[in-house]
Protein backbone atom coordinates (compact mmCIF):
# COMPACT_ATOMS: atom_id res chain seq x y z
CA UNK A 1 0.00 0.00 0.00
CA UNK A 2 1.35 3.50 -0.75
CA UNK A 3 1.19 6.31 2.15
CA UNK A 4 1.06 9.43 1.89
CA UNK A 5 2.81 11.44 4.63
CA UNK A 6 0.59 15.00 3.84
CA UNK A 7 -0.94 16.00 6.83
CA UNK A 8 -3.80 17.81 4.89
CA UNK A 9 -5.97 16.62 2.11
CA UNK A 10 -4.96 19.85 0.13
CA UNK A 11 -1.32 18.89 0.17
CA UNK A 12 -1.98 14.61 -0.53
CA UNK A 13 -4.27 15.77 -3.58
CA UNK A 14 -1.25 17.98 -4.99
CA UNK A 15 1.20 15.47 -4.68
CA UNK A 16 -0.66 12.98 -7.05
CA UNK A 17 0.13 12.79 -10.49
CA UNK A 18 -2.71 15.02 -12.69
CA UNK A 19 -4.25 11.65 -13.89
CA UNK A 20 -4.09 10.29 -10.27
CA UNK A 21 -5.83 13.26 -8.82
CA UNK A 22 -8.58 13.35 -11.17
CA UNK A 23 -9.36 9.82 -10.00
CA UNK A 24 -9.01 10.72 -6.60
CA UNK A 25 -11.03 13.92 -7.00
CA UNK A 26 -14.10 12.14 -8.40
CA UNK A 27 -14.79 10.16 -6.15
CA UNK A 28 -14.03 12.52 -3.40
CA UNK A 29 -16.96 14.81 -4.55
CA UNK A 30 -19.40 12.18 -4.29
CA UNK A 31 -18.20 11.45 -1.33
CA UNK A 32 -18.45 14.72 0.10
CA UNK A 33 -22.07 15.59 -1.94
CA UNK A 34 -23.59 12.69 0.38
CA UNK A 35 -21.54 12.75 3.58
CA UNK A 36 -23.96 13.43 6.38
CA UNK A 37 -23.39 16.13 8.51
CA UNK A 38 -20.85 15.55 11.71
CA UNK A 39 -18.23 13.58 9.74
CA UNK A 40 -15.08 15.52 9.39
CA UNK A 41 -12.55 14.68 6.26
CA UNK A 42 -9.36 14.85 7.22
CA UNK A 43 -5.88 12.78 6.37
CA UNK A 44 -4.76 9.39 8.13
CA UNK A 45 -3.23 6.60 7.78
CA UNK A 46 -1.84 8.02 4.80
CA UNK A 47 -5.68 8.42 3.28
CA UNK A 48 -8.33 10.52 3.04
CA UNK A 49 -10.43 9.69 6.08
CA UNK A 50 -14.09 10.52 6.79
CA UNK A 51 -14.57 9.89 10.77
CA UNK A 52 -16.37 10.94 13.93
CA UNK A 53 -14.38 13.33 15.67
CA UNK A 54 -13.25 12.36 19.16
CA UNK A 55 -15.24 14.57 21.21
CA UNK A 56 -18.39 13.09 19.92
CA UNK A 57 -17.31 9.06 19.62
CA UNK A 58 -15.69 8.75 22.66
CA UNK A 59 -12.52 7.92 23.31
CA UNK A 60 -10.78 4.45 20.85
CA UNK A 61 -9.09 1.84 20.85
CA UNK A 62 -6.14 3.71 18.56
CA UNK A 63 -7.03 6.70 19.80
CA UNK A 64 -8.01 8.33 16.18
CA UNK A 65 -11.28 9.40 15.14
CA UNK A 66 -14.08 6.16 14.68
CA UNK A 67 -13.19 5.50 10.75
CA UNK A 68 -16.42 6.33 8.11
CA UNK A 69 -15.14 6.06 4.85
CA UNK A 70 -11.61 6.60 3.22
CA UNK A 71 -9.99 7.30 -0.32
CA UNK A 72 -6.65 6.54 -1.61
CA UNK A 73 -4.15 6.42 -4.05
CA UNK A 74 -2.56 3.06 -4.45
CA UNK A 75 0.42 2.19 -6.74
CA UNK A 76 -1.68 0.78 -9.96
CA UNK A 77 -5.32 1.21 -8.42
CA UNK A 78 -7.26 3.60 -6.53
CA UNK A 79 -9.52 2.19 -3.17
CA UNK A 80 -12.57 3.99 -1.13
CA UNK A 81 -12.99 2.32 2.28
CA UNK A 82 -16.57 1.96 2.92
CA UNK A 83 -16.80 0.07 6.58
CA UNK A 84 -20.58 -0.06 6.13
CA UNK A 85 -20.31 -2.88 3.12
CA UNK A 86 -19.56 -5.33 6.08
CA UNK A 87 -21.67 -7.54 8.29
CA UNK A 88 -25.87 -6.97 7.17
CA UNK A 89 -25.23 -4.75 4.59
CA UNK A 90 -23.08 -6.03 2.81
CA UNK A 91 -25.38 -8.36 0.66
CA UNK A 92 -27.46 -5.39 -0.09
CA UNK A 93 -24.71 -3.08 -1.51
CA UNK A 94 -23.32 -6.24 -3.45
CA UNK A 95 -26.80 -6.66 -4.89
CA UNK A 96 -27.72 -2.76 -5.91
CA UNK A 97 -23.96 -3.04 -7.77
CA UNK A 98 -25.08 -5.63 -9.45
CA UNK A 99 -27.39 -3.97 -10.72
CA UNK A 100 -25.75 -1.49 -12.59
CA UNK A 101 -23.65 -4.24 -14.87
CA UNK A 102 -20.44 -2.52 -13.40
CA UNK A 103 -17.34 -5.03 -12.27
CA UNK A 104 -17.24 -4.97 -8.37
CA UNK A 105 -13.30 -5.06 -7.02
CA UNK A 106 -14.10 -5.68 -3.58
CA UNK A 107 -11.85 -6.55 -0.37
CA UNK A 108 -13.38 -6.96 3.01
CA UNK A 109 -14.45 -2.90 3.10
CA UNK A 110 -12.53 -1.66 0.43
CA UNK A 111 -13.46 -1.41 -3.24
CA UNK A 112 -10.88 -1.25 -5.80
CA UNK A 113 -10.75 0.91 -8.88
CA UNK A 114 -8.55 2.20 -11.87
CA UNK A 115 -10.82 5.08 -12.68
CA UNK A 116 -13.56 6.56 -11.38
CA UNK A 117 -15.75 5.80 -14.26
CA UNK A 118 -15.37 1.67 -13.69
CA UNK A 119 -17.68 2.48 -10.35
CA UNK A 120 -21.51 2.71 -9.56
CA UNK A 121 -20.75 6.21 -8.17
CA UNK A 122 -24.40 5.99 -7.26
CA UNK A 123 -24.03 3.01 -5.36
CA UNK A 124 -20.80 5.00 -3.59
CA UNK A 125 -23.12 7.73 -2.91
CA UNK A 126 -26.00 6.06 -1.64
CA UNK A 127 -23.79 4.10 0.79
CA UNK A 128 -21.90 7.30 2.09
CA UNK A 129 -25.15 8.59 2.50
CA UNK A 130 -26.43 5.82 4.60
CA UNK A 131 -25.88 6.12 8.01
CA UNK A 132 -26.40 9.69 10.23
CA UNK A 133 -23.33 10.20 12.89
CA UNK A 134 -25.11 8.86 15.76
CA UNK A 135 -26.69 5.68 13.08
CA UNK A 136 -23.13 4.61 12.44
CA UNK A 137 -21.71 5.32 16.32
CA UNK A 138 -24.92 2.66 17.40
CA UNK A 139 -24.11 0.27 14.56
CA UNK A 140 -20.45 0.09 15.41
CA UNK A 141 -21.10 -0.12 19.28
CA UNK A 142 -23.49 -3.31 18.07
CA UNK A 143 -20.96 -4.78 15.75
CA UNK A 144 -18.30 -4.43 18.72
CA UNK A 145 -20.96 -6.34 21.14
CA UNK A 146 -21.06 -8.62 18.95
CA UNK A 147 -17.79 -9.57 18.07
CA UNK A 148 -16.83 -9.23 21.64
CA UNK A 149 -19.83 -12.11 21.99
CA UNK A 150 -18.17 -14.31 19.53
CA UNK A 151 -14.93 -14.34 21.44
CA UNK A 152 -16.47 -15.96 24.37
Amino acid sequence: MVKSQASTVAQYLAELPDEQRAEIEAVRDVILANLPDGYVEAMDWGLITYGVPLEVSGPTYNKKPLLYVALGAQKRYHSVYLTTVMEEFEESFRARWAETGKKLDMGKACVRYKRASDLALDVVGDEVARLSVQEFLDWHAENRAKAAARAR
